[in-house]
């Protein structure tokens, strides 16, 4: 086995065992806060600064891994994140609003230097230029490994919040990182994507045309999805389903982890196998169709509450998240490609971090956006926001670079 195979290994296993974390102290937050009697706005405004701090986090935390390495900014963020799950481990009395935002924003900027040092590994680990294939491959397989992970993260949270709650199972998940923290110490190489060069801080913000173009098409696109998935979807499902708390986490989950699953096998769908590469054309072909699919919930969901039209709204809902989820995901697998094709091999995290500091601003404004529209109009509303978003997409791709590769 290589170095950099063994290397690749360890940046995998502390972003997967930080991805179950994540996803399951998100579940927790949503049902725990919705028990206690907060409204969907005020969930959503707990993962305001969560958000906010990914977008900042992006911008420093890509500048820190080129001058420090992307060991120390992977491992800061894992550290983080156990002191983020200690803040929330407290007396009950203690979890006001505004203090269960700042712990959510420490964990934001602890998932962010995560993800940020993981993506931007992969491109270290793979250089070549002639190893094209191999990289999109190797994006897709971490990418969707990832998700499918935070899928079960979301099952455990909903999982544990019913076996021993909510403050043991911020404990657990606590001393289970701290676990992998000490091992992600002990093995990663302490150079790895650390430049030649100290950047400037200047350099941040990224001048290459694509890149800029990509990161708008990132930010639209996850908009469109958080705006209805993030709180209006678990709500939903409780409220206006009845669904418990259990079913929601184990349904989130299960839709999550088939996401991820796609995400894996998106080179195959886009014909890798054929020898092609993604390029813009390949990006604006995916979005077009995910744009119809919130509109052809929604428009059904508003005739049965308008008209009194009889629909089975559960399988309408469902059937159509799990279509919006596969189109997504290869959108996003396409997308985590192009941004390392793009992104320049000295100073890669410079390039990552600009672009996953869009991804944040998308997730961000959806997260507002799914609290404040479910609460005022509900979740047909949420899906035509999250179709709007995506025509934004479709046009924002439309100026993509597009010249696709074959492999011969």
């Amino acid at each position: 086995m290589s170095q950099s195979l063994k290397q690749y290994l360890v940046v995998t296993g502390t972003y997967w065992a930080f991805t179950i974390t994540d996803g399951a102290l998100r579940m927790l937050v949503v049902l725990y806060f919705y028990q206690l009697g907060y409204s969907a706005l005020e969930i959503a405004m707990l993962f305001l600064l969560y958000e906010f701090f990914g977008v900042v986090t992006n911008l420093f935390g890509g500048w820190l891994g080129a001058r420090l390495g992307l060991n120390k900014t992977m491992n800061l963020g894992v550290l983080l994140q156990i002191v983020a799950l200690g803040m929330l481990a407290v007396n009950p009395s203690w979890l006001s609003i505004p203090y269960v935002m700042a712990a959510q924003a420490l964990s934001g900027i602890a998932k962010d230097l995560n993800k940020m040092s993981a993506k931007s590994a992969i491109k270290f680990l793979l250089p070549s230029q002639e190893q094209k294939g191999a990289l999109y491959k190797w994006v897709a397989i971490l990418t969707g490994s990832k998700n499918a992970l935070k899928g079960a993260g979301f099952f455990l949270g909903a999982a544990l919040l019913s076996w021993i709650g909510f403050q043991a199972s911020l404990l657990a998940m606590s001393a289970a990182l701290m676990l992998v923290f000490i091992l992600s110490v002990t093995l990663l190489q302490g150079d790895m994507g650390k430049t030649r060069y100290k950047p400037k801080f200047t350099q941040i913000f990224s001048k290459s045309r694509a890149i800029n173009i990509l990161s708008a098409a990132r930010m639209c696109l996850f908009g469109a999805r958080d705006v209805w998935f993030v709180v209006a979807l678990p709500v939903y499902f409780e409220v206006a389903l009845g669904w418990s708390h259990t079913k929601v986490g184990a349904f989130m989950a299960l839709w999550i982890i088939g996401y991820g699953f796609v995400q894996g096998i998106a080179p195959n769908i886009t014909g890798l196998k054929q020898g092609k590469i993604p390029d813009g054309r390949t990006a604006l072909f995916w979005v077009a169709p995910l744009m119809l699919i919130p509109l052809l919930i929604a428009v059904p969901l508003t005739a049965t509450d308008m008209l009194g039209m009889s629909i089975n709204t559960e399988w309408l809902v469902v059937a159509g998240l799990l279509l919006f989820g596969a189109l997504f995901a290869i959108n996003s697998s396409v997308h985590s490609f192009l941004i390392l094709d793009y992104a320049k091999e000295e100073g890669v995290s410079l390039d990552v971090g600009f672009y996953y500091m869009a991804n944040a601003m998308g997730r961000l404004i959806g997260t507002i956006l799914s609290g404040l529209v479910y609460q005022l109009a509900g979740l047909e509303a949420c899906l035509l926001v999250s179709s709007l978003f995506l025509l934004v997409t479709v046009m924002i791709s439309i100026g993509l670079p597009r010249h696709q590769r074959v492999i011969n």
